[in-house]
């Protein structure tokens, strides 16, 4: 298959930039697969653990959120590098191909960026479909496609941006004569400028709910299985929790000159992910009595706030961003197994204000309010 011109220029812009940028990251994930395993343990260790990912859609629900944050961090680079002054001839070069052929050479550079997990998701379709796990090997393919899929979509509309001109969606002109309380303006947002990407949360939100029921339908009555799926639920949308920090400092950094407590900013934090995670929500009090439901919802949003409030203290920094959310969700799953997840609702709140009441005005030349 020819590559297009388009495609070979992208890829040597963005594609060799990435994995130079990211090559101890690399190399520490190889270590972790290959290093240390011993070598005559090697083959049986990979072919059990893809086994157990293409059979188990709890474990499946895991490596897809990986496999998530893996392509936002892809997205973050090359949204990042697309506005550099030494790319800005893509503007009006790349722009000139029909948007199709457009499509396809951003697909292709995803493509190449998700490399390594195109390599281990093929060899496990293989491994799944000589073990006859049909259905599983679908969604891995189904799965990487997408992403790759969402990715050139994603490029290609930043990249047209400043041609096709900005337009004001049906929702905002629907809405434009409500009253627009300030916590309301990121969800705005979300429904005007993204959709797909709420969409695409949910429904791996969904998956990960399926799953993880799914795998523990013996003891689904268990409040620790619902507070790993919850956990897992949180993390999936810690994209959308990094868009609503960059959404506040993009637009929204004159609240700080507004006379505001924290705690009233904080609170109006907390509005913003109920909403965000009212589809959860209504699941949690369909299937679960009142009181359990209102106090799973309270452990998804203590969540969410920490994982939010966490950005005040590193900034719009994802990498570090991503490290932080990780290692939270190995600590808090084993904290939940051990039954501790009403603690972990007052912990995580607790936690969440310090950082934020702590870090919110850092950095800033503001004099803060009186709280």
């Amino acid at each position: 298959m020819k590559t297009s011109p388009l495609a070979k220029i992208l890829l040597k812009i963005f594609s060799n930039g990435f994995y130079k940028a990211h090559g101890g990251m690399f190399a520490f994930a190889l270590f972790v697969m290959f290093g240390m395993v011993e070598p005559s343990q090697l083959l049986n260790y990979h072919k059990t653990l893809m086994l157990a990912f293409i059979s188990s859609w709890l474990m499946m629900g895991l490596v897809f959120l990986f496999w998530l944050l893996y392509a936002v961090k892809c997205w973050h680079f090359v949204a990042g590098h697309i506005f550099a002054l030494n790319q800005q001839f893509l503007f009006y070069s790349s722009t000139s191909y029909q948007k199709t052929r457009q499509f396809a050479a951003w697909f292709i550079l995803q493509a190449a960026l998700s490399t390594p997990i195109l390599v281990y998701a093929f060899i496990a379709v293989g491994v799944g479909v000589k073990n006859h796990f049909y259905l599983g090997a679908l969604a891995v393919l189904g799965y990487c496609m997408a992403l790759n899929a969402i990715g050139a979509w994603f490029y290609m509309r930043l990249i047209n941006k400043l041609i096709d001109g900005s337009t004001q969606s049906v929702i905002l002109k629907l809405t434009k004569s409500w009253k627009k309380p300030y916590f309301s303006l990121y969800v705005y947002h979300i429904l005007d400028k993204l959709k797909v990407k709420y969409l695409v949360t949910k429904a791996l939100s969904y998956l990960i709910i399926t799953g993880v029921f799914l795998m523990f339908a013996d003891v689904s009555h268990d409040l620790r299985v619902a507070g790993i799926a919850l956990l897992a639920v949180a993390v999936s949308h810690s994209v959308l929790i990094f868009d609503e920090r960059q959404f506040e400092e993009t637009f929204l950094v004159f609240s700080r000159t507004l006379p505001y407590s924290r705690l009233k900013l904080f609170l109006s934090f907390l509005a913003v992910y109920l909403i965000l995670l009212s589809p959860e929500a209504v699941w949690l009090f369909v299937r679960f009595s009142p009181l359990m439901a209102l106090g799973l919802l309270a452990f998804a949003l203590s969540l969410t706030l920490l994982f939010h409030s966490l950005l005040y203290k590193f900034g719009l920094d994802m990498e570090k961003y991503i490290t932080w959310v990780l290692a939270l969700f190995i600590v808090l799953f084993w904290v939940v197994m051990f039954r501790l997840i009403w603690g972990l609702v007052c912990v995580n709140l607790l936690a969440a204000y310090v950082v934020f009441f702590r870090n919110y005005y850092k950095n800033h030349q503001y004099t803060p309010p009186a709280d």
